[in-house]
């Protein structure tokens, strides 16, 4: 085995790809910038416990581990950087009002989540605090479109769906929360025989509403069929009005918008509206997010939050390439105050300019152009 090789699921980014990456990072950060998200830098490392707060078992599985060698504790190499900001929100900002966090970095899976996808992510998102109301969710799935859109991404799709309306069937009924367990895997699988097995013994209207909710895929009128034949609990009426008004809002933002009522993706810290966004050529989601209101509970202060991140990689991948920008050669002259002067002026404009090196005339870097002293002064001419 060549020790050069690098392990499965994780590469390099070249020149051309990390220039697209780059420009998608600064963009976005822009954004949300100037939407009020202030960035922050969890560390890569943490103790495992932290971690994993509120992040379910799915997260236990794909965070590397290793042992502290000052404490001998188990720590973690961040998996989702969710958990962290909202330690941050909780502890080291510690604010009463609303508080807007955005982030960008990467995190590390144990196992790839598909056979085109890396273990090293680069995660870009926004994480929204200290509001409860539709409003925040609204304004969060917005701010996510927004930033497809400067990303270049088009063609659109959004799935919305809302763990409450599980929940409130669940809760209605006064199913145990050893068969509520029994009942998400199975729906999570879409095992409608199992499923069906494990409604027998349901009275029947709550039979019916959970055998329901796999069939409930798709356009509007998932949400008609919903509200005509599901339980006329509050919890499932609420979680439905929601999304009829979150669909209505974001529909001309996307290209086609789906209800899956039987999503259950991050059930066990999800607390409300869950959404996904596609984009043609990837079968994968393209960004996700959802409301996770105790997610910081564990930290001492159990605030509503909603939020939404990406993958930078996988964003890049569906945009045309990048051209790398050509650059200007510059001779090697050492003490020559109008040459670096003038290298200087080009560099602040935005151009590359690449200084040749002495016996080295054929530079990796691509020049169109070079800078040459003519009738006293220096001029850029096209090679």
């Amino acid at each position: 085995m060549r020790n050069w090789l690098l392990p499965e699921y994780v590469e390099d980014i070249l020149p051309v790809e990390t220039l697209q990456i780059e420009n998608m990072r600064r963009q976005i950060i822009d954004l949300l910038m100037v939407h009020g998200y202030q960035q922050v830098i969890p560390p890569l490392l943490e103790y495992v416990e932290s971690l994993l707060t509120g992040s379910g078992s799915d997260m236990d599985l794909r965070m590397f581990k290793v042992i502290d060698q000052l404490s001998g504790r188990m720590m973690g190499l961040r998996a989702d950087m969710t958990p962290q900001v909202a330690r941050m929100d909780a502890h080291l900002l510690n604010c009463e009002g609303v508080t807007r966090l955005c982030y960008v970095n990467s995190v590390l899976h144990t196992i790839s989540s598909g056979i085109t996808q890396t273990r090293e992510p680069l995660q870009i998102g926004a994480e929204l605090y200290g509001h409860a109301g539709l409003e925040s969710d609204l304004e969060v799935q917005r701010l996510m479109l927004q930033c497809l859109s400067v990303s270049n991404v088009t063609q659109i799709h959004l799935d919305l769906g809302h763990v409450a309306v599980f929940r409130g069937i669940i809760k209605g009924a006064g199913i145990s929360q050893e068969l509520e367990t029994e009942l998400y895997a199975v729906l999570q699988a879409k095992d409608i025989s199992t499923l069906n097995e494990l409604c027998t013994q349901l009275p029947a209207c709550t039979r019916e509403a959970l055998l329901l909710l796999p069939e409930l895929y798709g356009d509007g009128k998932v949400l008609a069929d919903a509200f005509n034949r599901l339980p006329d609990y509050p919890e499932v009426k609420s979680a439905l009005n929601e999304l009829s008004t979150v669909a209505a809002e974001l529909s001309s933002f996307v290209d086609t918008i789906a209800f899956d009522l039987a999503d259950l993706r991050g059930y066990h810290y999800h607390t409300g509206m869950v959404f996904a966004a596609y984009s043609q050529g990837c079968s994968n989601a393209i960004a996700l997010g959802g409301r996770y209101d105790e997610i910081g509970k564990a930290f001492g202060r159990a605030r509503p939050a909603t939020g939404f991140s990406m993958d930078l990689r996988e964003l890049a991948r569906l945009v045309k390439p990048a051209t790398y920008p050509k650059a200007i050669r510059a001779p090697y002259q050492l003490k020559n105050p109008e040459l670096e002067s003038k290298i200087a002026q080009l560099r602040k404009s935005g151009e590359i300019v690449v200084v040749e090196l002495p016996g080295q005339p054929n530079e990796s870097q691509a020049c169109d152009r070079q800078l040459i002293w003519h009738d006293g002064q220096w001029i850029v001419k096209e090679l």
